[in-house]
C-alpha cells in the first residue's frame, strides 16, 4: 500500500517534519511517499498546495496525510478545502499546555527553530566546527576539550554520529580510526590512553561493513570481507580488554546511536 504524507509549515518544517516522520515510522507495513512544503505563509502559496494535495490523491486513490504546524488560520482553511487527512500538531498538543500551564500559547511561527529564543545555537555551531577539526584523528592535541571521542574501525559510522550530535545537541565530539595497519598488535593508542574516560567504541557486522567499504574502495583488500571481520574481531576484543563501552551500529540509525551513547556515558543533551 502506497500513501503520501505532507508536511506543511509557515516556518521552516522542521517540527512538522520530525512529528509526522516519527508517527508514521509506526506503521510498517505501508510506504509513504513524504513531501516537505515549508514557508507557506500566503493564501496563494496554500491554494498551490492544495491542488498537490489533490492530485496525490488522484495518484494514490486515498487521501494525503497532511501534518502541519501552520498558526495562520485563513491558510489552513485554505488547506481544510483540500483532499487530504489534516493532523494539526500544534492544536492537538498546546491546548492541553494551555489548560495545564494556564496560560495562553503565542502560536508564533518557528518559535522552536529561532535563534534569538535558541540560547545554545551558536554552542551547536561551535560544537559542528570541533567535530570537523577533530575527525578522523586529526588533531589528537584537543582531546581534552572534547565530551567524547568515538573510536572503531574504518567506516564504522563514527563521522555522522559525531556530527549529528554536535548538530543535534551541542556534544563535542572527536573521532579517531583504528586502521587497518594498527590491527596486528592493537593497543590504545597513548594519546586515547589519557582520555580513556571519554571512549566509546563503535562496531558493525564484518558482511554490512564490506558493503560500505566496497563502494569506496571496490575489490579491495581494505574491503575484502576476511579483512573486515579479522579488524572487527580485533576492535571489539580492545574494547572488551579495556572496558570501553561500544555498540555494534549496522541495525540503528546515527539518532538511535546517539541517544544510545549519552544516555550510556552519562552526557546531558544540551537542548536549552
Amino acid at each position: 500500500m502506497k500513501r503520501t504524507a505532507f508536511f506543511i509549515s509557515d516556518g521552516t518544517g522542521i517540527t512538522a517534519e520530525t512529528l509526522g516522520q516519527s508517527l508514521l515510522a509506526q506503521f510498517e507495513t505501508i510506504s509513504f511517499n513524504k513531501l516537505t512544503r515549508p514557508y507557506i505563509d500566503t493564501p496563494d502559496k496554500a491554494r498551490a498546495i492544495v491542488q498537490q494535495i489533490n492530485a496525490a490523491a488522484d495518484s494514490d486513490g486515498a487521501r494525503p496525510i497532511i501534518f502541519d504546524t501552520l498558526v495562520n488560520q485563513e491558510i489552513r482553511e485554505i488547506l481544510a478545502e483540500s483532499n487530504g487527512f489534516m493532523i494539526d500538531i500544534f492544536s492537538s498538543f498546546l491546548a492541553p499546555l494551555e489548560h495545564e500551564l494556564l496560560s495562553r500559547s503565542s502560536y508564533s511561527v518557528g518559535k522552536s527553530h529561532s535563534i534569538a529564543h535558541n540560547t545554545n545555537y551558536a554552542q551547536r555551531i561551535e560544537a559542528v566546527n570541533f567535530a570537523l577539526d577533530n575527525d578522523d584523528g586529526a588533531r589528537t592535541h584537543y582531546y581534552d576539550k572534547a565530551d567524547i571521542i568515538l573510536i572503531g574501525v574504518s567506516r564504522s559510522g563514527k563521522t555522522p554520529t559525531c556530527l549529528y550530535m554536535a548538530m543535534q545537541f551541542g556534544i563535542r565530539a572527536a573521532n579517531y580510526p583504528l586502521t587497518e595497519e594498527d590491527m596486528e598488535c592493537l593497543q590504545l593508542p597513548a594519546v586515547l590512553k589519557k582520555q580513556k574516560h571519554k571512549l566509546f567504541g563503535l562496531t558493525i557486522d564484518p558482511d554490512r561493513l564490506s558493503a560500505i567499504r566496497n563502494e569506496r574502495k571496490p575489490d579491495s583488500n581494505y574491503s575484502s570481507f576476511g579483512q573486515c571481520d579479522f579488524e572487527v574481531r580485533e576492535v571489539e576484543r580492545l574494547f572488551k580488554r579495556e572496558n570501553i563501552h561500544f555498540i555494534n551500529s549496522t541495525h540503528f540509525s546515527v539518532e538511535e546511536i546517539s541517544a544510545k551513547i549519552l544516555v550510556e556515558m552519562g552526557i546531558e543533551r544540551k537542548l536549552t
